[in-house]
């Protein structure tokens, strides 16, 4: 499987994302389904280039905290930049399965856009159960990538390409098992709200804007599929955005849970 760096060159790159109208929207949303509370502790695990544990940190105050986790050391070097001058914040390099937290130690989780890079998705959640505290609550945050629609003139490529980006993640449909697994992890309360992402417009300050150029180069490096296909799909989507054409729909799915009191 051809697995996505997060290296220094892909923390920027996301970081210059994670500034974008649709990627603002879905922090605004991720944070409001959360509901974090004045002297909470909250858990951020991938938290990359830091955007939520700073938005956290506003809402906890000074007499609450926020622990960020990430894999990689590019994105937590970028996270801690962005701390700098914070209180009340620890950032950890870790995978999503071995948290370097207390049992019982925060009062609330989130995870976006982590877990369909996850392999064993049942360690990672039985982790999350053990760090948050009795009535503590988890939001995660996933996309089902089978939902991602584009309009093209030749199916079997688009086929080929969007082939090519499944094969990075560990589970391209997570969303759909989600709810269940988070049940036999022991959670209670569940609950999920759909989120579609949209666009007519191929500019980078949609989700669609920003997919489809990192989708082409993504395949391109890692191999995953012909670079004459690549660049002629994205190609076309150009071209259809040129004239007015250009469509990009896919939907990402917000799971809430608790772990019982």
């Amino acid at each position: 499987m051809a697995q996505l760096e997060f290296d220094e060159a892909t923390a920027k790159q996301l970081e210059v994302v994670y500034g974008t109208r649709d990627i603002v929207r879905r922090r605004r949303l991720v944070r409001e389904a959360l509901g974090a509370s004045p002297g909470e502790r909250i858990l951020d695990i991938g938290c990359g280039p830091g955007f939520y544990v700073v938005e956290l940190l506003d809402q906890v105050g000074p007499e609450g905290s926020v622990v960020g986790v990430d894999a990689s050391a590019a994105m937590l070097a970028i996270s801690t930049r962005r701390c700098e001058g914070r209180e009340n914040v620890e950032l950890y390099e870790a995978a999503a399965t071995a948290l370097p937290v207390d049992d019982a130690s925060v009062d609330a989780a989130l995870s976006v856009q982590v877990l369909e890079y996850v392999e064993d998705v049942a360690t990672a959640l039985g982790e999350i159960h053990r760090a948050l505290k009795p009535g503590g609550r988890v939001v995660l945050w996933d996309v089902d990538w089978a939902t991602l629609s584009l309009q093209t003139s030749d199916e079997a490529r688009m086929e080929r390409i969007l082939g090519a980006w499944d094969e990075h993640l560990a589970d391209p449909s997570l969303p759909r098992t989600l709810n269940a697994q988070l049940r036999a992890a022991g959670f209670e309360n569940r609950g999920l709200e759909a989120h579609v992402f949209a666009t007519n417009e191929l500019v980078p300050d949609t989700y669609g804007g920003f997919i489809v150029p990192f989708l082409e180069q993504f395949v391109i490096d890692a191999e995953t599929a012909p670079e004459d296909d690549a660049r002629a799909w994205a190609d076309e989507q150009r071209e259809l955005a040129r004239r007015g054409e250009f469509y990009f729909a896919v939907t990402q799915v917000c799971f809430t849970a608790t772990r019982p009191a």
